[in-house]
């Protein structure tokens, strides 16, 4: 669909023409039916968003040197959890719509009428992750770093579905590139502004916050890319900077819609989340374990992973692994430390003497040859030939 040029209107207060930029339009309609099947848009795109973070994390996570195949065994775990969880956040935050005086609680179950907090997405979501990580014996911050990019531009094409829905739109504008709300109505003719068609009639035209956040989120990923590479970030600390880089713009849009919903202290729940998980993030980063792991550290079963809420034990177990000590290389490489090798070469060498002498001592063992000294080996000797005249003398 093209922009629609609203040419020659007239201003109501003092009836002078100009010309208004374009408005962006909505869609005629986000859903279509293929015979007794509706096909919605907004299904679709969040279909595509987990598509695009499986494949785009997938190439991260073989790229820092994990085995193919994880993220999506992973993934059969994280986006089942993240997508209840998701629907469960929005339910707890919108009851009125689903349990209030006009609403309808089966639709709590109509997921794919949209609704899903994003909050709460990433919360069981990460749960699913922490559960498949443990199955397959995976470090879970380091698979966070790989996916994070990639789940942040899945959010971005999911936002594509609430344009087609006409939903996550902000307060009415008359800024040039406010987005159009159309008159939708039903095959019955009542008014559906989600599942209806359009009727050509404009309701309102409002900040497209949708898009604000589509746009910010492409480019906090490009930032995540950019700071991946240059830093080596690791340990989860790019998780984090993705919650973080989201909740900040997030705060703010949440700023701009006008729709009703839950407020805690009179602020609306979604930007009080944004600013609270901020600075969860934000301390996360800057606590965590610097560096990044080593791609053996990636393999299934590498090392032991203390548990999620052990913070010392996650910093100490980073912080082993950054920096290996001389004696645990030297194992590794089945090599022993210099002194150790020279000690081995001189008791070697002291045994090899004693052993040639062994005859002259009367037939002794090899076994207590060896045990004697380098220096005392003469000695030695000399005491066993005095033994022997003692025995003659009795």
């Amino acid at each position: 669909m093209t922009l629609r040029v609203l040419a020659d209107s007239v201003l109501a207060d003092g009836g002078v023409s100009g010309a208004v930029l374009a408005y962006i339009p909505s869609p005629a309609r986000g859903v279509w039916q293929l015979g007794p099947f509706p096909l919605r848009a907004y299904a679709l795109c969040i279909i595509l968003g987990i598509i695009v973070a499986i494949w785009w994390g997938e190439r991260r996570w073989r790229a820092r040197g994990g085995k193919p195949g994880a993220i999506l065994d992973v993934a059969m775990f994280a986006v089942p959890f993240g997508l209840v969880g998701g629907r469960l956040y929005h339910v707890a935050t919108d009851w009125q719509k689903y349990f209030g005086a006009d609403g309808n609680p089966v639709d709590a179950l109509k997921i794919y009428q949209g609704g899903l907090g994003i909050w709460g997405a990433v919360l069981l979501g990460g749960v699913g992750a922490w559960i498949g990580c443990r199955v397959y014996k995976i470090p879970l911050p380091a698979l966070g770093d790989a996916v994070a990019p990639p789940i942040l531009l899945a959010q971005a094409i999911g936002r594509l579905g609430n344009y087609f829905n006409q939903e996550l739109y902000g307060r009415e504008t008359d800024l040039p590139w406010g987005l159009e709300i159309y008159r939708r109505v039903g095959d019955d003719g009542r008014l559906d502004m989600m599942n209806g068609a359009s009727t050509g009639v404009v309701d309102k035209i409002v900040h497209p916050t949708f898009l604000y956040e589509l746009l910010w989120n492409v480019l906090v990923v490009v930032l995540l890319v950019y700071v991946d590479k240059r830093f080596r970030i690791g340990h989860g600390r790019l998780f984090a900077l993705y919650v973080a880089g989201y909740c900040f713009g997030r705060f703010f849009i949440e700023l701009m819609r006008a729709d009703e919903a839950t407020k805690i202290a009179g602020i609306r729940i979604n930007s009080f989340t944004s600013a609270v998980v901020f600075l969860g993030a934000i301390a996360y980063f800057v606590f965590a374990t610097k560096g990044r792991e080593t791609p053996e550290q990636l393999h299934p079963g590498a090392s032991p992973r203390p548990w999620p809420w052990q913070i010392r034990a996650l910093r100490a177990a980073g912080a082993a692994s950054a920096e290996k000590s001389p004696a645990a290389d030297a194992s590794e490489t089945g090599t022993d430390a210099p002194e150790t090798g020279a000690d081995a070469a001189s008791t070697e060498g002291t045994a090899s003497d004693v052993a040639s002498r062994a005859p002259e001592s009367g037939g002794r063992s090899e076994a207590e040859a060896a045990g004697t000294g380098g220096d005392s080996a003469g000695t030695a000797t000399d005491k066993t030939d005095s033994g022997k005249s003692a025995t003659d003398k009795s």
